[in-house]
């Protein structure tokens, strides 16, 4: 298994193959989403802690995802449109991807071997699951759907000091 996930790339929401090692150094959360979930709105407190923290060198990476309630149906344009004009977000976005079953992307395949959930199954259980990594590009922990961005400031500025 790779160590960290800096040997991953994904394709941003243009469709540009994007390596994650040029996030290499940085403070990462990475984060499943989609447009028409309940945790929706967790998108204004992502942009929150990216415009809190970035100069700091954190990032978030936000990953789209259809597979949970068919909740994010647009296409990567209309993804990007909706997530600019309704909650400001300037962090990077990549394209649809899927984090479960046998289409799984390698970097979900690795977040979740690195970081398994609630007694240790590996699934992911709904969009906006969270995971937080170093500046080594370790995964230092995971954050169920519920966890709003905002409790997850202190683990941020522990990792940035």
């Amino acid at each position: 298994m790779t160590s960290t996930i800096y040997s991953h790339s994904a394709n941003d929401i243009q469709g540009n193959p994007t390596a994650l090692a040029q996030y290499q150094g940085k403070v990462i959360l990475i984060v499943n989403t989609a447009s028409e979930c309940g945790f929706t709105p967790q998108y204004k407190g992502l942009e929150a802690l990216y415009q809190k923290y970035k100069a700091q060198g954190f990032v978030v990476l936000g990953f789209p995802c259809n597979q949970f309630g068919a909740q994010e149906k647009a296409d990567e344009k209309g993804i990007q449109s909706f997530c600019e004009l309704n909650f400001g977000v300037s962090f990077p976005l990549f394209s649809k991807i899927e984090v479960n079953g046998e289409h799984t992307h390698p970097l979900y395949q690795y977040l979740k071997k690195a970081a398994p959930g609630l007694l240790g199954t590996e699934r992911i259980k709904w969009n906006f699951t969270k995971f937080l990594v170093n500046r080594q590009g370790e995964v230092v922990a995971r954050f169920a759907p519920t966890t709003k961005p905002e409790d997850i400031s202190d683990k941020i500025e522990t990792l940035l000091k």
